[in-house]
């Protein structure tokens, strides 16, 4: 089962759809990939080779890259560090976005004992990962390579090497046969952060005898939410095998703090203490950037057509006299697309600066190209409000989370299906604005007492409805979400204070949502120590 990068995410309560912990799993059964499945996958095999030359040839990793994808050569696995060392955990996560999303998981797994070798797919993902867990990497508590292909050969060598005592797989990443290879070594598969779309979950019921196969040889899965839950029974899977537990796109992926940093998962620390060390952050940050006083709006994570559409909407605030010292911080998701989106800002006549070529913003700076990786969290700091890429096109929309948990707001286009229960949520609260969205409450100023209110009145809500007929006028989104988009930004940047506001709204929600770490991480430790006592027991 690739990875489903369009999901339904409907917000569900985890308590009231959770199974208990305590109920056992049942004595699992191997089921076979279908054959025609397994002749495909070596029809695909050399086919998959010459795609993987010609996307990677001229790379310097790119021996490095054939010989892990086929089980020539992978690097040496984790060290225990000590007595208590736990075992190996195989966690696999296809490109950028599922890695950020499993990275805490990872950190709380290592911190408990266990040992990680993490796999990805992409280029994009398996560079996160590197930069990530480059300590980890370094001291032997984790290995890293890309994902073998699905391949019964490939996978028994892969396996014999790394010696897991259990397997993950984020969001939706499964192989048929390496699920069967699993179940037949009684190595316990689990479905972390799992999602499935109506889209997805029409296109697997097309091939349903290998997605029962997957979903029977899965030992747990961690759903996000109900509907999905739903699905992945229909597809086949049993109720026992199945969690709910809220999406770890909750759990703030921060890089590691230094020692001066709060940590906000300290359900004793204050809410205002917290709030008062992000905003001395922002304040230093603008310092250090030089954009004190300064609109500063950040388009993130960035696909081809929304850079131009965060141009346009740049060109209207600078239009204006009182935005006219505007910045723009476009941050490409894809660093092969830098130059192209470089090219297309020196079209647009804006003044521009590269992160790469360490150039300053100066004051007559108005686009500044973050063409660098892992600096993410830096440039939601410094905004003001955020553009979440990935939802002007049909891409299903990146994690509001991150700079939510800075207090930063936050706004979105109309293709949000890979995370859409955050989104509502956000949305509810004010701390996210997307055209159309019947959650949406805006956050308003208290003149008289200077604090925050949401607005609860109809018309709000109305105002915010989905049209009944959209006259789409480009491959970004309706030229009215273009136009509530544009107001909405102009509003929070005219307004720094209701900013703030905002910013402060969506921070308490993030910090209040961390609890899901702890579910899934209990979840995983469950079905570990049940596999152990059924081994044991043999």
């Amino acid at each position: 089962m690739p990875s489903s990068h369009s999901s339904s995410d409907n917000a569900s309560n985890p308590a009231d759809t959770m199974l208990p912990d305590s109920q056992p799993l049942t004595e699992k059964v191997v089921y076979q990939t279908p054959f025609y499945y397994q002749f495909l996958i070596s029809l695909l095999k050399p086919l998959y080779r010459l795609q993987v030359w010609r996307r990677s040839h001229k790379r310097d990793n790119y021996q490095q890259e054939v010989a892990q994808r086929f089980g020539k050569q992978y690097p040496s696995p984790p060290i225990a560090m000590d007595k208590d060392h736990k075992g190996v955990i195989w966690c696999h996560a296809v490109s950028l976005g599922e890695t950020n999303t499993v990275a805490p998981l990872l950190d709380m797994l290592m911190a408990n004992g266990y040992q990680i070798w993490l796999t990805n797919t992409t280029q994009t993902g398996f560079a996160r990962g590197a930069s990530r867990f480059v300590d980890e990497i370094a001291q032997g508590r984790m290995s890293h390579s890309y994902v073998p292909v699905d391949s019964p050969t490939v996978i028994e060598t892969f396996l014999a090497h790394v010696q897991p005592i259990a397997a993950l797989f984020v969001e939706t990443e499964l192989w048929a046969n390496i699920l069967t290879k699993l179940a037949q070594h009684q190595i316990p598969s689990v479905l972390v952060n799992g999602r499935l779309s109506s889209s997805s979950f029409k296109s697997y019921q097309k091939i349903a005898a290998v997605s029962t196969s997957m979903m029977k040889n899965l030992a747990l899965i961690i759903a996000q939410d109900s509907d999905s839950a739903k699905r992945f029974r229909q597809l086949g899977a049993d109720s026992a095998q199945i969690r709910v537990a809220g999406s770890l796109k909750w759990v703030i992926n921060t890089p590691k703090a230094n020692s001066n940093t709060i940590n906000i998962d300290d359900q004793d620390a204050d809410t205002a203490e917290v709030y008062a060390h992000i905003e001395y952050q922002k304040n230093q940050l603008a310092k250090e950037f030089a954009t004190v006083g300064r609109p500063v709006w950040v388009a993130a994570s960035t696909h081809e057509g929304e850079e131009a559409a965060a141009i346009s909407l740049h060109q209207q605030l600078l239009s204006q006299s009182a935005l006219a010292e505007s910045l723009l911080i476009i941050v490409p998701r894809h660093p092969e697309r830098f130059d192209a989106v470089a090219e297309l800002i020196q079209k647009t006549g804006l003044t521009m600066a590269r992160r790469s070529n360490d150039e300053p913003i100066g004051a007559d700076t108005q686009v500044y190209l973050a063409d660098s990786m892992g600096e993410m969290m830096t440039w939601y700091t410094l905004a003001t409000v955020a553009l979440v890429g990935g939802s002007l096109v049909d891409i299903g929309g990146h994690n509001p989370v991150e700079p939510a948990s800075v207090a930063t707001p936050v706004i979105m286009g109309r293709y949000t299906q890979s995370c859409q229960s955050v989104v509502d949520k956000l949305a509810e609260v004010g701390a996210l604005y997307q055209p159309n969205n019947e959650c949406y409450r805006s956050v308003v100023m208290n003149e008289s007492s200077e604090t925050a209110q949401r607005t609860t009145n109809q018309q709000t809500l109305n105002s915010n409805k989905k049209p009944s007929n959209h006259h789409t006028a480009n491959n970004t989104g309706s030229t009215d979400d273009t136009a509530l988009i544009y107001q909405q930004l102009e509003r929070w940047l005219s307004d720094l204070s209701l900013a703030a506001a905002v910013g402060q709204v969506g921070e308490k929600t993030t910090a209040q949502q961390q609890a899901v770490l702890l579910r899934q991480f209990a979840m995983i430790e469950d079905v570990i120590e049940q596999y152990a006592i059924r081994e044991q027991a043999v």
